[in-house]
């Protein structure tokens, strides 16, 4: 199995984020798979970026049951995943692409660059399914993206836990909140995306979305570039504290709803942290896998079957600390792990179309909340 790495700097090279893209290209220019003469060669190539789940057990596993030998070319996030494809579309890069989720798929699809895979697909929950139910991405995994707090000091007597998305903005709070930018991380722009919706169902008609994130910027938020230098350098709730380069300077900060769970299930059923379920604040993720313009879509569809199979599938709260997403394979009762895990009772709504017809302006007044505040 071949890995290659590279350096987001050089694959965006004259591009900007993903989120600012918005030329589509004519339907009429995108080849169908019929239109491509390819050889076989016998390898089967993988864009990604670090997905946990790829493991090396679980590869070679493929590798040695279809005869493919795969190659990876590992970005930094979601983010750079889109931009490759966008950058190198009809180019025949890569196979295959693991690890779009709900908030950049709708991007991918309007640009012509996936291709209708030709995978069995058996047992798919309806939840994975919420967001995308079609032919030219499968889901994988799936998780609720939603504040976490340190409930050892969010006590009642140092700190009171959240009701609102607004106490966040009081001086009590000020540069203990953490949140990755929805700019450069996938569940920033995903919790981004759930603030727009929570605002604009809220009582309050006087004020934005962005007047919240203006407050929070005057109110010295943390802003970071992505969820690993929020939750595990800045976040006083969770493993970070024994990992190098640890600051813990935030008492909440923006992860999973199952990431209590994944914490106790590493720690013997014990954690410290704890989501907060505010209506409206939390966000349905779901990531996907994809057969790509003008790739092997026959090692691709092999691919995608073996990861949706009970065998893998069903690994992903352990192996990638995501739910699955297949019907009947919940989150393991052991130390904890479901016990810990929220399920929000009202998550965010905003569709994958919403999305892609917004990001670029949403991305924009973003950036200018919390610049201006």
């Amino acid at each position: 199995m071949k890995i290659f790495t590279f350096l987001v700097g050089v694959l965006i090279l004259n591009l900007t984020i993903s989120g600012c893209i918005t030329d589509k290209i004519d339907d009429n220019e995108a080849k169908q798979p019929d239109e491509y003469e390819w050889v076989d060669d016998g390898e089967l190539v993988i864009v990604t970026y670090d997905v946990y789940g790829l493991t090396d057990e679980m590869l070679e596993n493929f590798e040695n049951e279809s005869g493919y030998e795969i190659s990876l070319l590992k970005l930094d996030d979601a983010g750079s995943v889109l931009d490759h494809l966008l950058q190198h579309k009809g180019q025949q890069v890569a196979d295959i692409a693991i690890g779009l989720d709900n908030t950049y798929l709708q991007t991918a699809i309007d640009n012509n660059v996936l291709w209708e895979h030709n995978a069995i697909l058996q047992n798919i929950s309806e939840s994975a399914l919420l967001p995308y139910d079609g032919p030219l991405a499968a889901p994988f995994d799936q998780g609720y993206i939603c504040l976490n707090y340190d409930s050892d000091i969010v006590d009642g007597v140092n700190y009171t836990v959240p009701e609102s998305l607004w106490e966040l903005t009081e001086e009590v709070w000020n540069g203990k909140v953490a949140i990755p930018s929805p700019e450069t991380s996938s569940p920033g722009r995903a919790f981004m995306t759930a603030t727009t919706d929570y605002f604009s169902t809220d009582s309050d008609n006087e004020t934005e979305w962005t007047d919240w994130w203006s407050a929070m910027s005057l109110n010295d938020v943390i802003i970071t570039t992505g969820w690993s230098e929020a939750y595990e350098t800045r976040y006083t709730g969770g493993y970070g504290e024994w990992t190098d380069g640890y600051v813990g300077d935030a008492h909440i900060v923006v992860s999973y709803c199952h990431s209590p769970g994944v914490e106790s299930w590493h720690n013997g059923n014990w954690t410290k942290s704890a989501a907060l379920d505010i209506p409206k604040a939390s966000f349905h993720q779901v990531e996907y896998a994809a057969a790509l313009e003008g790739g092997n879509l026959d090692s691709a569809s092999a691919f995608i079957e073996y990861l949706l199979s009970p065998e893998v599938n069903s690994k992903m709260p352990i192996e990638n600390s995501m739910y699955s997403a297949l019907e009947g394979y919940d989150l393991p009762e052991e130390n904890g792990y479901l016990f810990h895990s929220v399920v929000p009772s009202e998550p965010a709504v905003v569709s994958s179309t919403t999305i892609a017809n917004n990001m670029e302006e949403w991305l924009e007044m973003w950036n200018k909340a919390m610049v201006d505040a």
